[in-house]
């Protein structure tokens, strides 16, 4: 296979990533506490404020299903008994403790010294720490987040987070890291965040252009990788989104478009919007398809799992502890169905999208209900046609190229023809 196009900050952020697993395979011999958690809500500028490390499974399922490792993972966790329906994250990252604990990169990974477990709507977080917990023997806290059933919190819900920020989740990290919490050292890092966040946002918000320099859902999941995972408040975090976007407002200028494996996609012919995770065990044969057929992704709520800034969130140094449950409360998986179908009805009539595609995972509650019920909604509010195609996480078993290949095609055969009889 010839070797994938990449863009400079692609490259960028993935060498951050082997240098953060170089880091924490070696927690064990520097004695940096490690902390597991979990990519919605997560914590990390107050996790780092304690000199922690934080380490997300969710980031070992997909970087071991893009690098082909995450089959063999699964179909361990299932001869120990777990069940084909059970979520492919979960099922990998217990295969994968169970085959000696090497991470994606090939690198060991440390036991955790504390499983920080925020609630973020989605229930198998819950079991899959349970899980954790008996394989480490280790303390773990449990941060339960409010659901927006509403679609905000109410400040009663609030306060309940930041009641439990103060009277369960820091002393649990003191106990751990054995220093005491530093509220200065957080709104530190809170202030890089913001930064950090508004470059992203500047980024998202540059595919309203045509042609758009950036894919917003393949692309995308590039960009927000540092920012939902170790690397949001810090200096090199930092850095990456301020290169990031300058990179892509080079582009932009240039009238250019995305950078994709197969080579730059500047000849654009469909603009879509994309609900629900992509396929990581096969990601450049999806994307490709979508490449090859000269469509390019606008916006995507994917990329919204871990913080939805484009919709005006900062993480606000001014209050440390309240802002940390705005950002927990505000994620996607934390936000009711009628919540997610104004996002997407938002991204179709502002980033001018000829349609809108689903990508129902098997194994994913927390995206794939409901689906249906938003995909007839949107449809109906915006006129736009709608699209569903079917993939998982990152069992291999469950992606059917031809069959996702043939969906594509009608769906964008049936835009064509919309575009047709307008012009009649």
């Amino acid at each position: 296979m010839a070797t994938a196009n990449k863009d400079r900050s692609m490259e960028l952020q993935k060498q951050m990533i082997a240098d953060h697993y170089k880091r924490l395979e070696a927690a064990p011999e520097t004695g940096e506490p490690v902390v597991y958690t979990f990519v919605p809500g997560n914590l990390t500028e107050l996790i780092r404020s304690f000199d922690a490390l934080p380490l997300l499974p969710e980031i070992n399922a997909l970087q071991s299903g893009m690098r082909g490792k995450s089959g063999e993972f699964v179909v361990a966790a299932e001869k120990m008994g777990h069940s084909e329906d059970v979520c492919t994250y979960v099922k990998c990252d217990i295969g994968m403790a169970k085959s000696g604990n090497v991470g994606p990169t090939g690198t060991r990974l440390p036991k955790p010294d504390l499983l920080l477990l925020s609630y973020t709507g989605c229930y198998t977080f819950m079991k899959w720490f349970e899980l954790l917990r008996e394989e480490y023997k280790c303390p773990t806290v449990f941060l339960h987040v409010p659901y927006q059933g509403d679609g905000s919190l109410a400040p009663e819900h609030r306060e309940y987070f930041v009641k439990q920020l103060k009277e369960s989740v820091i002393p649990a990290l003191e106990k751990v890291t054995g220093r005491k919490y530093d509220e200065e050292r957080l709104r530190a890092s809170l202030r890089l965040s913001a930064k950090s966040e508004d470059d992203l946002v500047a980024v998202l918000h540059s595919a309203k252009k045509k042609p758009s320099p950036i894919d917003a859902y393949f692309g995308a999941v590039y960009y927000v990788g540092p920012i939902f995972s170790a690397f949001r408040g810090t200096a090199e975090g930092s850095e990456y989104y301020r290169s990031l976007r300058a990179e892509v407002e080079e582009r932009a200028a240039a009238g250019l478009g995305p950078v994709t494996p197969e080579g730059p996609l500047d000849d654009q012919k469909y603009r879509l919007v994309v609900e629900g995770p992509p396929n990581w065990t096969h990601f450049r044969e999806f994307w490709k398809m979508f490449s090859d057929e000269k469509a390019v992704v606008v916006a995507s709520t994917y990329t919204k799992v871990g913080g939805t800034y484009d919709f005006g969130f900062r993480h606000d140094p001014d209050d440390p502890l309240g802002t940390l449950a705005d950002y927990c409360g505000g994620c996607y998986t934390n936000l009711n169905i009628p919540s997610r179908i104004d996002m997407l009805v938002k991204y179709i009539q502002e980033y001018e999208a000829d349609g809108f595609l689903i990508n129902s995972v098997k194994s994913c509650n927390s995206f794939s209900a409901g689906q249906l019920l938003m995909l007839r909604e949107v449809e109906q509010r915006t006129g736009c046609p709608g699209a569903f195609i079917e993939s998982d996480l990152v069992d291999p078993r469950y992606f059917s190229a031809a069959n996702i290949r043939n969906r594509l095609e009608s769906y964008l055969q049936m835009i064509d023809a919309r575009r047709a009889e307008r012009v009649r």
